[in-house]
């Protein structure tokens, strides 16, 4: 059963139940006990009362009376004392009387076939009994109030050392290597345990992110040379005058791809150091800086695609942020929508707050929406050379940098990605 309270009301909760059970169960049988201990009482009290009355029976001049809240009836009795009617299917012993808008407590004795009858004016009791209810019902309320009271601080000293946990592993610095661990602040309890537990998830996420940092570090740096290497070749290859056209283009071909190759390492290996204290050290560029630099990048193969580059610079903020992941940013997302449109255009525009890149391409189902920003997923139409890791290259940085990124189809046809820039400024 899934519980939408928090944990510390359902520990109010569950103590104000306990306590309105056993309170309760508390106040009946107080009033139940009462109420048999007078009706005892006031049975013996009538019974003694009926007794008497019936030795002074043997007088052949009746002048005995009963109290003054009492009556007094018995068969073929002289006046008043005579039995009514209402009275004479009672048998012996104590009853409850209702006559009018009055109840009375009933004695019955049957002597010699003379029935006697005694009755007491239940207004008094009747009086005792609501003051008892009023009082027991005083009391349950005032116990399940200071129950509620109870609980709740109960709740708060139960749920400290557990929110002090959460607080402490939400914290960022618990990823850092050298971060204390956990456990010895708390007793050795259910708590205590919770925190050995994190204790070793945590150092298991420790050891597992400076693996992936290693690596993605150790790659990228180490793909630096043979890139290098490449492009060097490339650059002889094109200052030969020997080659053909055809040839040409397909050196040129290797020389973008080495180019692609060597932006997606240094974003790799940014990514791999990031830390945001540290963004001051990385190169800072406007928004519109970076995306003059692309379009003059991407200008060409667009358009010898047969597509239409359209830039619209708007009036963003001169804010500067990381040049390296901004491009990375957008250049992937004008990768991807020249890779996946054959006719029409790839808008850029420039926002206050960011950039839009829209494209009159393929689309992009609304189920697999939410699954293009995962590594290795492409769309449906398997064109260009990708790998299906920009778009989560793009989602990733995104993430670091604490932007965000959004797609959504355009009509008849096409995306449109929208990326929104939050500034983490230099300190």
């Amino acid at each position: 059963m899934e519980f939408k309270q928090s944990l510390a009301q359902r520990i109010i909760i569950a103590f104000a139940l306990m306590s309105a059970l056993v309170a309760g169960a508390f106040a009946m049988g107080i009033v139940a006990t009462v109420h048999l201990v007078e009706e005892k009482l006031i049975s013996a009290g009538l019974g003694g009362d009926l007794q008497r009355l019936l030795l002074m029976d043997s007088v052949s001049d009746w002048s005995h009376r009963p109290e003054p809240d009492q009556l007094f009836y018995f068969s073929g009795g002289p006046g008043d004392f005579d039995l009514p009617k209402d009275l004479r299917h009672l048998d012996s012993g104590f009853h409850e009387v209702f006559r009018e808008h009055l109840s009375y407590h009933a004695m019955v004795e049957i002597v010699d076939g003379r029935r006697y009858v005694l009755l007491q004016d239940q207004s008094d009791f009747e009086e005792r009994e609501r003051v008892l209810f009023a009082v027991v019902l005083v009391g349950f309320v005032l116990s399940l109030a200071l129950a509620v009271f109870l609980g709740w601080v109960l709740a708060r000293k139960v749920m400290a050392p557990v929110v002090r946990l959460a607080r402490q592993v939400r914290h960022r610095d618990q990823l850092l290597g050298l971060a204390p661990p956990l456990a010895p602040d708390y007793a050795a309890d259910e708590v205590g345990e919770l925190a050995v537990a994190f204790d070793a998830t945590l150092g298991r996420l420790r050891q597992a992110l400076t693996r992936e940092r290693l690596f993605t570090s150790d790659v990228s740096h180490e793909l630096r040379t043979p890139l290098m290497v490449l492009a060097s070749s490339c650059e002889l290859l094109l200052e030969n005058p020997g080659i053909d056209q055809r040839g040409r283009a397909q050196v040129e071909r290797i020389s973008r791809a080495c180019e692609e190759m060597r932006e997606l390492v240094q974003t790799f290996l940014m990514l791999a150091r990031a830390q945001r204290e540290d963004t001051s050290m990385s190169p800072q560029q406007t928004l519109t800086g970076v995306a003059d630099g692309l379009i003059g990048q991407w200008r060409a193969p667009i358009e010898a695609k047969g597509l239409t580059l359209i830039f619209e610079p708007g009036q963003p903020q001169s804010i500067r942020y990381n040049a390296t992941l901004l491009n990375a940013v957008m250049g992937n997302l004008l990768r991807n929508a020249l890779h996946y449109t054959e006719h029409g255009f790839i808008r850029l525009t420039l926002t206050t707050s960011g950039f839009v890149v829209e494209d009159s391409g393929v689309g992009i189902p609304e189920e697999k929406r939410e699954a293009m920003f995962e590594p290795f997923v492409r769309g449906s139409e398997k064109r260009g050379e990708g790998l299906g890791l920009g778009l989560s290259l793009v989602q990733r940085i995104c993430e670091n940098q604490g932007w965000s990124v959004s797609l959504t189809n355009m009509e008849p046809n096409g995306c449109r990605f929208q990326v929104q820039l939050h500034p983490t400024p230099a300190s």
